[in-house]
């Protein structure tokens, strides 16, 4: 018989009980109706038990749907009472099968109830010992979690005719059903488990051979997984993992420390900084007495370098070096002085400081004002000339950090250094401009014998829009047709109208042109219209014209209606993961409710994304929310960067949704963007009104790529941390629209807002583009979901799959009221007999019920609340059970790329797809229409029918009261099953004879 081992080792910050601020703890383990329970610990509320439990394990194929149950009481030995101090309950599917790959682990102490008073944490090390004369195990793990295919067949064969024997049936079907998937998972999955690399120390909570815990609140509440997924037990591959690292925030240093008021999400790094600001009466050292000096600022095998400075003996450079404190490979920091020489350079004079006497300076004070220096020789003899300095050390919560030249980037040239720093973007102010064009006068065609058939066309920047062409075909043309575009905030893009006549297939003349200023348009904050007005059209010449013909005695005119319009939202994200929904005027938009910090910790478990250029992985972060963009400085060459950077936004609504990206810099060598593109690692999405406000969060997110399969690509560990400022303000915000009013008052067609969202998409990437770094247009497009609205089969999957999944609540329902009915538990039948008769004596209990009841559901399930930020779900998402070729298909090009074959083959596959909606949505027409059908006369008979049966039942319900009918129907509806006739209803039956407009499809 197999056992499980439940080692209990510590505790910390228990919950005093005793009434003189300590506890006396031990803790009680339940598994299987079985209990046992350490010993106590007297007056301690930091306990340390040490202690292995062991249990017997009767069936191992259940342990995935039991539950360890570890709850810590406190001892009250003269009442002989216990207090409760906490409880964590452990899903028997994350407990390893070995003791090997079992890990330290520390739960949180969570409630009983509502009103518990709980706090700390307990420390667990559970796992499963498998007896191999056991002959019903149903897996072995080999190495790193790989399956045997066979042994698992064959093992699962064996049950499967024993069990099969006694079913019948339906039974007998569903274990085929069951032997097949098994069957399909040894074959198909046993390449990608050889394939994975092994296991790092680090994967299992190990780091440098020493045990690490980790804080983990998932396992509770990890539903059973299915077949297809063999992860490591323990370890859920696609979940979060709650992490304690010493930061401010958690470790209570607010107030101790002046750093921790603006750095507390983050792990203090300790850096020597640098500042090389100028020289003076330096001395010449050739025979033309000139000098090209920089500055090399060495420390260990770490050296840095200023630009040199031709012919100049009082340079002045200006330029800060920043080394980690992690690390320094020396006491000693030099700061060289150099000529600049093609061949050798020659040696000026150096300035050597001890690290041990470098002073410490903590913001919020000022900068270290930097000091003169003689200049010393190899041998310690003062040389002339001077260098003014200033050496410290500090935190990244200093203002140089930011620009400072780091030694995790001493390999990048100078020129590319700004690709390495950390910036803070903003996107342009957009607004909707919109052109209603009305009509045009005394056009000149070409031809005076025909009618000229006239269209409009317009361009604003690189955005094209046409309009239909004039339904009269004359000189005077009238189209009131309005078009709408995207405009910045600096409005240095002019508008060109054009108005041209089609002459031909492929033939345009150009009858006039006018070009106006994006302010020429009127701005206006809600739907009232403004005025229209009339504007001359130049007559276009491809041929510079006679100064003569400058004079202008007649020309044609356009009617327009040019409205800037502030009162809009103008998208650039998806309205369901939108991080702003402001509208474009300023004195409309909503005041602040809080503040979101955001401490960008550390990675992990990143892949190799430069393997060809015997790299690692240079990675970095972007973060976006608002109109606000930031950017992580670039950690090189390492699988487990750490950043420890921290962000700050103002918060103006709590319904909105954060994004944090990865990314591999490949821009470090001076390559051009159209030769690399910065590398997708995977992203992060995080909606504000899913955090509780002032907690503080601190978790690894798994970072996921689709192209070409699912893969993780490693976790990213983020610090959060929602605090709101104006409750009131927030809580009236949920009974106000999401976006502006004029998105409700003149709603934008879902076309139209499609095509302006990918509009704003290309003025945000070009105009963040030009920064300094700029921020790449492919971080941004990711960012952003621009190739979102494509056709994805997987996508589509995944929808359908959400539909089932909130109808399954309905069926769960109708299967409930159907066991009612069918009297499977008689005693639950009575009582809703009872219930029914309650409220149908008393009508007015029917409201009360019915909210009590929704508070006594929403009370019961507080206690199983997310206790996690929301994250990219890869089972919700489908993408773990997607075919290669369809996510081949998702990521093709548009127009494809593909040869004709594959496509003809994914033609054909999404044909039969939407055959089959087609046929959902012709069901769903016919039921629409056959109710239609009873009252419109289609059917003679039936119409007749119904209208003579609803005569009858008026006289009856008139006659008869409402409370005797309606206990008599359900009377009847609830009636016992030997009453009951395995015929469909006659109700039923009417209603499928009703006639459709099915039979007058072609």
């Amino acid at each position: 018989m197999s056992k499980l081992v439940v080692e209990v080792l510590d505790a910390s910050d228990l919950m005093p009980k005793d009434g003189n601020g300590s506890a006396s703890p031990f803790v009680e383990v339940d598994f299987d109706h079985q209990r046992q329970r350490t010993q106590t610990k007297y007056k301690d509320i930091n306990p340390s038990w040490s202690e292995q439990l062991v249990f017997n394990v009767a069936d191992p194929k259940n342990l995935p749907n039991s539950t360890v149950d570890v709850v810590v009481y406190n001892d009250q030995k003269g009442n002989h009472h216990k207090n409760f101090l906490g409880r964590v309950r452990i899903s028997g599917i994350s407990v390893p099968l070995s003791e090997s790959e079992a890990a330290i682990q520390r739960y949180p102490l969570e409630k009983r109830g509502i009103f518990s008073n709980i706090r700390g944490d307990i420390a667990l090390k559970v796992y499963a010992i498998c007896d191999p004369s056991y002959s019903a195990a149903p897996m072995h793990f080999e190495g790193v979690g790989v399956v045997e295919p066979q042994k698992l067949e064959e093992i699962h064969n064996k049950k499967l005719e024993e069990e099969v024997k006694n079913d019948a049936g339906k039974k007998k079907k569903k274990k085929e059903k069951e032997r097949r998937t098994f069957h399909s998972i040894g074959t198909t999955n046993t390449t990608n488990f050889h394939s994975a690399p092994p296991p790092s120390f680090s994967d299992f909570g190990f780091e440098s051979g020493k045990p690490v815990t980790e804080r983990r609140s998932d396992f509770a509440r990890v539903g059973q997984s299915t077949a297809m997924h063999m992860q490591f037990p323990g370890q859920p591959e696609f979940g979060l993992v709650e992490t304690s690292p010493p930061v401010a925030a958690r470790m209570g240093y607010r107030g101790r420390y002046k750093t921790a008021t603006t750095y507390d999400l983050v792990e203090q790094m300790h850096y020597l900084y640098v500042n090389v600001v100028k020289a003076r009466d330096l001395p010449s050292m050739d025979l033309t007495g000139s000098l090209d000096p920089y500055v090399e600022v060495k420390l260990g095998n770490y050296k840095g370098v200023t630009k040199y400075l031709e012919k100049n003996q009082n340079p002045v450079w200006g330029q800060i070096f920043a080394f980690s404190r992690e690390r320094l490979q020396s006491n000693l920091v030099e700061v060289v002085l150099k000529d600049k020489d093609f061949g050798k350079d020659d040696f000026v004079g150096r300035v050597a400081f001890d690290l041990s006497e470098v002073p410490v300076r903590v913001p919020p004070d000022s900068p270290l004002a930097p000091e003169w220096y003689k200049l010393e020789d190899k041998n310690g003899v003062k040389v002339k000339g001077e260098v003014m300095l200033a050496v410290w050390m500090g935190t990244q919560a200093d203002e140089s950090f930011p620009d400072a030249w780091h030694s995790d980037a001493h390999s990048v040239n100078v020129e590319n250094l700004s690709n390495t720093r950390s910036q803070v973007y903003f996107s342009p102010k957009l607004c909707y401009l919109r052109i209603h064009i009305i009509e045009a006068q005394d056009l000149v065609p070409s031809d005076r014998g025909r009618n000229p058939n006239t269209f409009v066309r317009i361009q604003l920047g690189n955005q094209l829009r046409v309009t239909r062409p004039s339904p009269n075909h004359s000189v005077n043309p009238i189209w009131n047709e309005e078009l709408m575009f995207v405009a910045s905030e600096q409005m240095d893009d002019r508008i060109i109208i054009t108005v041209e006549d089609r002459t031909g297939p492929d033939k345009h003349e150009i009858l006039g042109v006018l070009a106006l200023p994006v302010y020429a348009a009127t701005q206006r904050h809600d739907h009232r219209l403004v005025n229209p007005k009339w504007f001359n059209l130049e007559k276009h010449s491809s041929a510079k014209e006679d100064e003569e013909k400058k004079e202008v005695r007649f020309s044609s005119k356009i009617h327009l209606r040019l409205t800037l319009d502030l009162g809009y939202h103008v998208l650039d994200e998806a309205t369901h993961y939108s991080s702003d929904l402001q509208p474009s005027a300023k004195h409309l938009q909503k005041p602040s409710i809080g503040v979101l910090e955001i401490g960008i910790l550390s990675a992990r478990n990143l892949l190799p994304m430069k393997a060809s250029d015997s790299r690692a992985t240079d990675a970095y972060c972007v973060a976006k929310y608002a109109n606000k963009w930031i950017r992580t400085r670039t950690i090189l060459d390492t699988l487990a960067p750490r950043w420890n950077e921290q962000y700050t936004w103002e918060v103006y609504d709590p319904c909105t949704v954060i994004t944090i990206g990865v990314f591999d810099n490949c821009h470090l060598n001076g390559s051009k963007e159209d030769q690399s593109k910065d590398k997708r690692i995977g992203k992060v999405r995080i909606r504000l009104s899913t955090l509780e406000t002032d907690r503080v969060y601190i978790h690894y997110y798994p970072l996921l790529v689709l192209h070409p399969g699912l893969k993780k690509t490693g976790e990213i560990q983020l610090a959060l941390r929602f605090t709101c400022t104006a409750w009131v303000n927030m809580v009236n915000l949920y009974s106000k629209p999401l976006l502006p009013k004029m998105h409700y008052s003149q709603p934008i067609s879902v076309h139209l807002l499609d095509w302006l969202r990918h509009q704003a998409m290309q003025i945000v990437a070009a105009r963040l583009s030009r920064s300094e770094p700029p921020l790449r247009r492919e971080a941004i497009e990711y960012m952003l979901d621009v190739d979102y609205h494509m056709w994805s089969l997987r996508r589509s999957k995944a929808n359908f799959n959400r539909i089932m999944s909130l109808l399954s609540g309905v069926m769960a329902i109708g299967r409930w009221l159907n066991d009612i009915c069918m009297w499977r538990s008689p005693v639950t039948t009575c009582l809703v007999h009872i219930l029914f008769v309650i409220l149908v004596c008393y009508p007015e209990l029917i409201l009360p019920t019915t909210f009590l009841y929704l508070f006594v559901i929403g009370i019961w399930n507080y206690r199983f609340r997310p206790r996690q930020p929301p994250h990219m779900d890869a089972k919700l998402s489908h993408a773990d059970r997607a075919h290669p070729d369809e996510l081949d298909e998702e990521f093709d090009t548009f127009p494809t790329s593909r040869p004709p074959d594959l496509v003809r083959i994914r033609y054909d596959r999404l044909r039969s797809v939407a055959g089959r909606i087609q046929t959902v949505a012709g069901d769903l027409a016919t039921q629409g229409e056959r109710l239609q059908a009873i009252l419109s006369w289609r059917d003679p008979r039936a119409t007749a029918i119904f209208i003579i049966f609803s005569l009858i039942w008026a006289i009856i319900l008139y006659v008869t009261p409402f409370q005797v009918v309606a206990i008599l129907l359900v009377i009847y509806m609830l009636r016992h099953p030997r009453f009951r006739s395995r015929m469909p209803s006659v109700p039923f039956n009417f209603f499928k004879r009703l006639p459709a407009k099915s039979d007058m499809l072609l």
